[in-house]
């Protein structure tokens, strides 16, 4: 029997946080006092309200297809959320609904990118954003944000990296794994370069709602009339309302590309899970009070754990101003310790000290780890605990 695979898997890298998660799980399994600080997912449950509005659909026995594109009712409910948080106006057919805000990624891009298209990708970025670019057969071009620009990029470093051959531009913000939010000023100078050159902007927003210390998030389509005709506006349930599990996200973006997103899905997946469908409209529609819990919890553990994490010797942080991580610069760490990078020193940490962290290398940052504060204060504070304690026994002057 052949088994060669398709050549369009075979530069994929797999994703670092899912198997540093399931490498932590499986030693948690095994008895192991693990602690986990790799997770990208709330620790809390998914609010009642929503729990219980699943539940009822599935009694009144809301549990067959559903149009591929998504539920009519939840896609009001999306456009009514834009408008109510945004003061963006949508019509149904330039929204759809997918398998959480990562299918919506992986299905923008295959119906956008032709083979040598190039899409811009500020650096550090989350894992998935180039390889489902060149899953579509595009180039992903990296754009390096440094820690003295809090990570961010430059309207004049995009305008730099355009070439005849760019398709479009993402903009995560917060930012997954940096946590740094872009301002109305930085966005509104990218969006000018973006017009000028006429690239779409792909703008992931799923940590809209984790901001921190009076900052505030801006969409990028909310800036004119062109940013937003050019803007595929990406989020979802997932982080918002604690809902990983249940795989709902949506793009809602220009009408003619929404449309072969939803051909597309009509042979790919048929349609999100229905009774995912009914609690994401309860998310949307229902109290929203439970997100500034959540928003006010992750708060108070990053001014918590921040410090703590910035006395260990050799890390280097900067205060994120959303989502729910933490980005060290530890290469002198790595160094003292007599490590060769990151991911080992990495693995270290998780086979000695017993946390789990990500090595900034999935992220295109190979002096950083990045650690979730979506777990508890007390598990968060043992873990740092942990760190400190192995990188003071390791050091080496």
């Amino acid at each position: 029997m052949r088994k060669q695979l398709a050549s369009r898997v075979n530069t994929l890298s797999p994703s670092t946080t899912l198997a540093i998660t399931a490498k932590a799980k499986e030693m948690k399994a095994s008895g192991i006092d693990v602690i986990g600080l790799g997770a990208g997912e709330p620790d809390y449950n998914t609010p009642k309200n929503i729990l219980d509005a699943a539940y009822q659909s599935m009694k009144d026995g809301k549990t067959k297809y559903t149009p591929a594109g998504g539920l009519p009712q939840l896609k009001d409910a999306i456009i009514d959320k834009l408008k109510r948080d945004q003061g963006l106006t949508y019509t149904r057919n330039e929204v759809l609904v997918g398998i959480g805000a990562k299918h919506v990624l992986y299905t923008l891009f295959q119906v956008l990118l032709n083979k040598g298209d190039e899409v811009i990708i500020p650096s550090p970025f989350w894992v998935s954003y180039p390889e489902q670019v060149k899953l579509a057969e595009g180039t992903p071009v990296f754009v390096e944000g440094t820690a003295a620009e809090q990570f961010k990029v430059s309207a004049k470093q995009i305008r730099d990296a355009i070439t005849d051959q760019t398709k479009a531009i993402i903009i995560n913000s917060p930012g997954n794994p940096t946590g740094m939010i872009y301002s109305k000023e930085e966005l509104t100078a990218i969006a000018e370069v973006c017009r000028e050159k006429d690239v779409w902007i792909i703008s992931d927003e799923i940590y809209e709602k984790l901001v921190y210390d009076d900052k505030e998030h801006v969409s990028i389509a909310q800036l004119s009339e062109d940013a937003k005709d050019r803007t595929f506006n990406i989020n979802g349930v997932s982080k918002s309302h604690s809902m990983t599990g249940w795989r709902i996200g949506y793009i809602a973006g220009d009408e003619e590309v929404v449309s072969a997103m939803t051909n597309l899905a009509s042979h790919s997946t048929s349609n999100p899970t229905t009774t995912s469908q009914y609690a994401a409209i309860e998310a949307y529609n229902g109290p929203q009070d439970t997100v500034e819990v959540m928003r006010k919890d992750f708060e108070s553990r990053l001014n918590q754990a921040y410090p703590k994490l910035s006395a260990i010797p050799g890390f280097h942080v900067l205060k994120p101003q959303g989502a729910f991580y933490l980005l060290p610069d530890v290469q002198e760490a790595v160094q003292k310790t007599g490590y060769a990078n990151v991911d080992d020193f990495a693995h270290a940490l998780l086979t000695e000290a017993k946390v789990a962290v990500i090595p900034g290398t999935g992220f295109g940052s190979d002096t950083t780890i990045r650690l979730s504060y979506a777990t508890s204060i007390d598990l968060l504070e043992e873990g740092i605990a942990r760190i400190d304690k192995f990188v003071r026994d390791h050091w080496k002057e």
